[in-house]
């Protein structure tokens, strides 16, 4: 690792150390942002005791981002539009990391103290999208060009709907389990428990359940919240030592023939599909060589990119044989040919088994630049298990006695926790983020009215304020804190 930053100017190095310090440092706010969320119901409750809690959730959130692969994380990434990924350079690098960190940091912090469950995935989110319309805007790009919209609205999309879904889910289990079995214990709060059966705990499975979905839910959040993080560094890297960074140095000879072959079957599948996409991709008319010296992301210069990939490919067995100026060159080539072919899946008059293909096509090409070095991950899953383990306190109170009217029955946090670490997960395995905190504390919050205990209008209004506020808050934050770095650092 140590050897991948040698020869750098000095400036650059503190930098890059400076910008992955605000990288983990904001993944430890994360980690005590959030796992609350993850262990309020266990806590709240007493299935466990407050230090026991947090120490396993931090060792779930550790676990959930050294298992949780970097779907979640490159979704993240290609919120910047492409243009911006593929022309990288120190100074653009190190003001976009700076000013998305510094106001996502700062949000964080204000909602945490104030022992408000806001999002950190609306917040990450608000701070790369006002990065790239500010990028817009000061380079005179259309703003609809500014940002990757249609996967701000995939993205959008899910954090919108999984706080719904969660408060409707968690109120029809809830529903389902005092309708199977009405009399039981689990429909107590922890104080009617402690004045009527004299006891402390709750009922032995109920408590079981309680501690294994809140385990659950740390180990979902810790690969969709950490994968945020990984994708973080990886702008990190890619903006300010793209050299190293652009391109898996150690992909094998395999990885590489992949990549090569799937360039090879992309343009057999664009020459197959000539009828449907030839005016769209000019194809057949644009020769070799055709591409501008200034290179543009243009699907019109398809059949020139494919060529010039191939040609920068060819012979090729690992990449480190590549000049610096060459891998470069070889993912702004990739990360092209993937932004135009998804283009091409959402075409009318391509067939289904053709986008599916298509989409197979792209995993391949982008296989050697869609990754994370171990360190990175391991970092990331330290950051945010460390995290875990302080800072619970200002938020359990809220999620237990704040949000309903009474406080929270084990069925009500039996009930949050599962449709939580079922939300999460399902959002994992289609690479989308979500909000654990709103998928939670909507769950209580369904809960709460299906129990007919009614919610509290001063917290819930807090909560929705947040919720409300923190996409145009931190848009406009990091935005200001990006055109202020470029007349410092560009």
């Amino acid at each position: 690792m140590i050897d991948l930053f040698s020869g750098l100017d000095a400036w650059v190095l503190v930098s890059l150390l400076l910008a992955l310090t605000f990288v983990l440092a904001f993944e430890f706010i994360n980690g005590f942002h959030d796992t609350a969320n993850a262990v309020a119901t266990v806590i709240y409750t007493k299935a466990m005791p407050p230090h026991l809690a947090v120490f396993f959730s931090g060792v779930f959130n550790f676990l959930g981002v050294l298992l949780g692969g970097v779907g979640v994380a490159y979704a993240i990434v290609h919120l910047l539009p492409v243009e911006l990924l593929i022309n990288v350079n120190t100074g653009h690098g190190l003001a976009m990391v700076f000013s998305l960190l510094a106001a996502a940091i700062a949000w964080n912090l204000g909602t945490w103290y104030f022992g408000i469950p806001a999002s950190s995935s609306h917040t990450l989110i608000g701070s790369i999208l006002g990065v790239g319309l500010a990028n817009a805007l000061i380079n005179d790009i259309p703003l609809g060009d500014g940002v990757n919209w249609q996967k701000a609205i995939d993205i959008g999309m899910s954090l919108v709907l999984s706080p719904m879904a969660g408060f409707a889910v968690a109120a029809l289990v809830l529903i389902g389990l005092k309708w199977w079995r009405p009399l039981s214990k689990m429909h107590k709060t922890p104080e009617q428990r402690r004045k009527l059966d004299d006891k402390k705990h709750p009922p032995f499975w109920n408590r079981l359940v309680l501690v294994i979905s809140a385990m659950a839910v740390s180990f979902v959040h810790g690969s969709n919240d950490g994968q945020k993080g990984i994708g973080l560094i990886m702008l990190v890297l890619i903006g300010i030592v793209p050299a190293q960074f652009v391109l898996d140095l150690n992909s094998t000879t395999y990885q590489i023939e992949r990549t090569r072959d799937a360039t090879l079957h992309l343009n057999q599948f664009y020459q197959r599909n000539q009828a449907t996409l030839g005016e769209f991709l000019a194809l057949g008319k644009a020769q070799n060589g055709d591409l501008p010296e200034q290179f543009s992301c243009n699907p019109q210069q398809t059949e020139p990119t494919i060529n010039a990939l191939l040609d920068s490919l060819k012979g090729v067995t690992e990449y480190r044989s590549l000049t610096p100026e060459k891998r470069v060159e070889v993912r702004r080539y990739l990360l092209c040919l993937d932004d135009t072919a998804k283009k091409v899946g959402k075409l009318p008059g391509l067939q289904g088994r053709e986008k599916a293909d298509l989409d197979k096509l792209r995993k391949d090409l982008t296989a050697t630049t869609e990754y994370a070095p171990f360190w990175v991950i391991l970092a990331v899953a330290l950051a945010l298990g460390l995290g875990t383990m302080v800072g619970w306190k200002r938020v359990v109170l809220t999620i237990g006695e704040k949000i309903g009217k009474q406080g929270m029955t084990y069925a009500q946090g039996m009930s949050a926790q599962i449709t939580a670490a079922c939300a999460i997960g399902m959002a994992n395995i289609f690479s989308l983020p979500v909000s654990t905190t709103h998928v939670l504390s909507s769950g209580v919050a369904g809960t709460m009215v299906a129990n007919k205990s009614g919610l509290q209008g001063g917290t819930v209004k807090t909560i929705l304020l947040a919720w409300i506020l923190t996409l145009p808050a931190t848009v406009g934050l990091s935005a200001a804190l990006f055109w202020l770095a470029t007349k410092f650092i560009v």
